[in-house]
């Protein structure tokens, strides 16, 4: 195994994928995408990536610190790239309510996402946006427009595949001639029946063009027409929550989501004769923390069914949260409510800067000494280099 700097957990994905990522892929073939995570993962933090080593100009103590993957699916590189995110929200947020959104796909349409991930997964986006817009139309902000802030997720707590949206929408909008803000009524938005249906309607509308324009691919041996009488037949479920409390209640909502991998190392209790084990919470049974137990090798499977395609956004948005209204509406709408947002704290630090301001910890003190700084002396180049 390979050693690596930083560890924090006594089992970590990377040491599964380490031991069974070979067995993996002899069984199932994994494109390119899911190879790149699996390489980044298991050399996160080791010598594989390169690093620098440093000195203490006090005592003379040295140590070796080894780079990051920054891959997006890598469950140690997500903590300061969230973070900042969070505290970049900061300038683009509407300082009101908002309310919360979930968007899912019936099971009958699974495989034919898969297959089409970057398609779908779009479609996906714009028809539960296209959803909000249309519902808005019945309500007291049918002449003002609104925004929203999306995050696709595609896993359960059990790591099944299970593509959903989450969104975020303002309790209000501003009206058509820029002069007005115009709230939402104050528990309610739209009749989330109604927010269904035309989510369904538009997504199988835009899965249809997609089809016959030749984009997207059916499963072998399924007609469209029987994947759509069979999703017609279940039940599409769409969540709403009630509008959360001011912009401080949604960025901590928001910091729980964006940055999320399908699995955190801190989930993952044991690895013994080949099998894992890892924690997750079963909604179904009132919330309660179970216990799963998978072979190393599905286990695999099922993380890397959650890798997403290359130069994919997971976040994207809409309306005035659009960064094309980031100077003009949003300024106008804080303006109109006549509040302000802090400014973002960590514009134009440096990581180590960024984590000793969350954290309270000066990563650049001598762990030996306490008194001096570790000075960067030589850099570690990556050993294909």
């Amino acid at each position: 195994m390979i050693k690596s700097e930083n560890s924090r957990q006594p089992v970590e994905l990377s040491h599964i994928l380490q031991q069974f990522s070979e067995q993996y892929c002899n069984r199932y073939n994994p494109c390119p995408q899911q190879q790149k995570a699996i390489r980044a993962i298991t050399t996160c933090r080791t010598s594989l990536q390169g690093g620098h080593s440093s000195r203490c100009n006090q005592c003379g103590y040295q140590a070796q610190a080894y780079n990051s993957c920054r891959n997006k699916h890598c469950p140690k590189c997500q903590f300061i790239k969230q973070e900042k995110w969070v505290d970049k929200l900061n300038e683009r947020l509407i300082p009101v309510k908002h309310f919360h959104f979930v968007f899912t796909i019936p099971k009958a349409l699974h495989t034919l996402f898969y297959i089409n991930q970057a398609q779908c997964y779009s479609i996906l986006f714009s028809a539960a946006w296209m959803a909000i817009r249309k519902a808005s139309v019945n309500t007291r902000l049918a002449s003002s427009q609104t925004g929203g802030m999306a995050v696709l997720h595609t896993w359960t707590q059990t790591l099944n595949y299970h593509p959903h949206i989450h969104m975020l929408v303002p309790a209000g909008g501003i009206s058509e001639d820029q002069m007005e803000w115009i709230s939402s009524r104050k528990n309610f938005f739209a009749p989330i029946k109604v927010v269904g249906l035309i989510f369904r309607g538009c997504l199988c509308s835009l899965l249809d063009k997609g089809i016959k324009d030749g984009s997207i691919n059916l499963p072998e041996k399924e007609s469209w027409k029987y994947l759509k009488d069979l999703a017609y037949s279940k039940q599409w479920i769409i969540y709403a929550q009630k509008p959360m409390g001011g912009v401080h209640s949604v960025i901590n909502y928001l910091g729980r989501y964006a940055h999320r991998v399908a699995i955190t190392n801190s989930r993952i209790s044991d690895i013994n004769e080949g099998q894992v084990s890892f924690r997750y919470q079963d909604n179904k049974d009132q919330g309660k923390h179970k216990t799963m137990t998978l072979h190393a090798v599905e286990f695999i499977r099922r993380f890397m069914m959650h890798i997403l395609p290359d130069n994919f956004y997971k976040i994207r948005y809409y309306g005035i949260m659009a960064a094309v209204h980031t100077k003009s509406l949003r300024q106008q709408c804080l303006a109109l409510i006549g509040k302000m947002n802090d400014l973002a704290r960590f514009v134009g630090l440096t990581e180590a800067e960024v984590y000793r301001a969350i954290t309270g910890k000066d990563n650049l003190k001598c762990p030996n000494c306490d008194r001096g700084l570790m000075i960067i002396y030589r850099s570690i180049p990556l050993p294909y280099r």
